[in-house]
C-alpha cells in the first residue's frame, strides 16, 4: 500500500458502490483493523453514538434530496428528542440566524443563540496582534459561545457562519452535538464548495502552488 495515498486520491469509491475494482491503496482493503475495531465499539448497543448514527441514517434515508439542510436539522433533532437548539452565529450573519431561529421556533423548538462578539472583549486582551483590528477591535469568542450554550443546556448546537478556526474552537468546547448550517465564505456568498467546482476554471490559481493569495499579508521581518 502507498502510505502517502488515501481516500482523497481514490477515483473508484467501491466502498460505497460495491460494483467496481478497489485500487491498490484502498483504505478498505488495507484497513487499520485496530482503528476499525475501536470505531465499531463506539456503536455498541445502547450507546449514544449508535443512537446518533441511527438518527442521522434515518434522516438521510427518509429525506434524501427532499429536505433542505435546515429541515434535516430539525428532523434530526426530533429523532433524538431534542427540544432546545442553540445557535452560535457570526454577528455578520445575525439576519440569517434570526430567520433560522424563527423557523426552528415555528416547528416547536426552544432556541437560544449567541453571537461571536458577545462580551465585547478587545483582541489585544488575549494577545491577538493589534494589526488584526483591521477587521474589528473586539475578538470573536467561540469558546464563550460554547460555554454559554452549555449553561443553557442546549441539546443540539447549530453553527451559522463562524470563521475558519473559530468554528473549530466552538466544536471543541461544545458539550452538545454540533452541526453546521452556514459555512462562512464571504467571497463566494457562503458557498465554499464553489471554489472546488471552479478549481479547473475561474479558481485555477488555487491549484498553482506558486500563486499568491490575493491580498496576502507580507511576512514580518
Amino acid at each position: 500500500m502507498n502510505e502517502n495515498k488515501s481516500c482523497i486520491d481514490c477515483g473508484y469509491a467501491n466502498c460505497n458502490k460495491m460494483d467496481r475494482s478497489y485500487n491498490n491503496f484502498c483504505m478498505t482493503t488495507h484497513m487499520d483493523e485496530e482503528a476499525l475495531m475501536e470505531a465499531m465499539e463506539c456503536y455498541s448497543e445502547g450507546s449514544e453514538d449508535l443512537r446518533v448514527a441511527k438518527a442521522a441514517a434515518e434522516v438521510e434515508s427518509e429525506n434524501y434530496c427532499k429536505m433542505t439542510r435546515v429541515e434535516e436539522i430539525m428532523e434530526f433533532a426530533k429523532k433524538l428528542q431534542i427540544t432546545k437548539i442553540g445557535i452560535a452565529t457570526c454577528v455578520g450573519l445575525l439576519s440569517e440566524a434570526r430567520t433560522a431561529a424563527k423557523i426552528f421556533r415555528a416547528h416547536g423548538f426552544e432556541v437560544f443563540g449567541i453571537g461571536c462578539k458577545a462580551g465585547a472583549v478587545p483582541k489585544v486582551t488575549v494577545g491577538i496582534p493589534k494589526r488584526c483590528e483591521n477587521v474589528g477591535v473586539n475578538m470573536c469568542n467561540p469558546i464563550l459561545q460554547a460555554k454559554i450554550l452549555n449553561r443553557h443546556h442546549t441539546g443540539l448546537n447549530v453553527v451559522i457562519g463562524l470563521c475558519v478556526g473559530h468554528d473549530s474552537l466552538f466544536y471543541k468546547h461544545s458539550d452538545a452535538l454540533v452541526t453546521t448550517l452556514v459555512a462562512k465564505d464571504r467571497v463566494l456568498c457562503h458557498n465554499p464548495a464553489a471554489a472546488l467546482y471552479q478549481a479547473h476554471g475561474y479558481y485555477a490559481r488555487l491549484l498553482d502552488s506558486n500563486s499568491s493569495i490575493p491580498n496576502e499579508p507580507k511576512a514580518e521581518k
